[in-house]
């Protein structure tokens, strides 16, 4: 089994335009005559690597630890894409999922439930309205967001409506198309909107 980190390093990551940048606080140094090393953290939930939770747009909804965990770990698909997603585009990626299904798919679990974009894709509202409709668990791109950066509202109330699970600035240049089991479970940041998470796919 190889495993592929596709996870940002916190501090050095990308953000969102207009989010902090996070912060590294030595609060204790043995360097210093302190006991241990102990490091202070301060961020965005969104910063890096991240998922967003239904209530990061949509008020009343699920918080990030009333997600179920299995919609952020199973079997995932991911594909190749540049430039914006259109719904003949998204329906072409759900297909090629679908396909895969027949190979991998478990008894309560198949690839075509989460679905990992790698390159510089934009999801355009129609693309979302594909998504939704196929009722996946989770999807993922390389991108801060998941929608166009000057506008990503739309594109996260459709997908999030449907409690689709948004994994954003993942790392995949190294990862080929393909089948793989992912693990992108979040920090348990109870009441909040999302979380950061170490995602890694595994072959299988």
């Amino acid at each position: 089994m190889k495993i592929y980190d596709i996870s940002q390093e916190v501090f050095d990551c990308t953000v969102f335009p207009g989010d902090p940048q996070p912060e590294r606080i030595l609060m204790q140094k043995i360097d210093n005559g302190d006991v241990c090393n102990l490091t202070g953290i301060k961020m965005c939930a969104h910063n890096g690597t991240h998922v967003d939770a239904p209530y990061h747009f949509i008020n009343g909804s699920k918080t990030i630890d009333k997600v179920d965990l299995d919609k952020f770990i199973g079997l995932a698909y991911v594909t190749a894409f540049e430039g914006q997603i259109t719904a003949n585009d998204a329906e072409r990626i759900m297909e090629k999922a679908k396909e895969a299904d027949n190979r991998y798919a478990l008894p309560d679990d198949k690839p075509s439930l989460r679905i990992l974009v790698k390159g510089k894709a934009v999801v355009s509202e129609e693309a979302a309205e594909v998504f939704a409709n196929s009722n996946i668990k989770l999807f993922g791109n390389e991108s801060q967001t998941v929608g166009p950066e000057d506008a990503p509202k739309n594109v996260h109330l459709i997908m999030l409506s449907k409690e689709i699970v948004l994994l954003e600035g993942i790392r995949l240049a190294a990862v080929g198309e393909g089948v793989y089991m992912l693990n992108a479970a979040p920090l348990n940041l109870g009441a909040s909107d999302g979380a950061p998470c170490r995602a890694v796919l595994m072959t299988v």
